[in-house]
């Protein structure tokens, strides 16, 4: 599903189906596309859920929803110039396929640190 940032929240689309459909927050939008594409497979007996979903985001949607990420330390972290990644972030210039899975890499070796992060009792 392609995910698009609007005036009243998140819109989603799929490519490959006349499947479409709107949020005002990420997982409002989340909800509805699982509505959305299981009532589109429902004729196909086909049951779509969350671990089926594949999201797809550009990076100013991205560091738009997860303002928590520090592009900053983001930049330092998979050795990109930062203010290359603040013009790809805010949208003055687009990175290449390469440069974007760089940095997709980046944040998913983040996110898979901080899944194994144990905290002392």
């Amino acid at each position: 599903m392609i995910v698009e940032k609007t005036k009243t929240g998140y819109s989603a689309y799929a490519e490959k189906h006349s499947v479409y459909t709107v949020g005002k927050t990420l997982e409002e939008l989340k909800e509805n596309i699982l509505e959305a594409l299981n009532l589109h497979f429902e004729s196909e007996k086909k049951t779509i859920n969350e671990n089926d979903l594949k999201i797809t985001l550009d990076l100013p949607q991205f560091f738009e929803f997860y303002k928590v990420i520090n592009a900053k330390a983001l930049s330092e972290r998979i050795g990109m110039n930062q203010s290359l990644l603040a013009q790809y972030i805010i949208g003055h210039k687009k990175p290449s396929p390469a440069q974007t899975q760089r940095i997709l890499k980046g944040v998913q070796k983040i996110g898979r640190e901080l899944a194994e992060i144990r905290f002392l009792m």
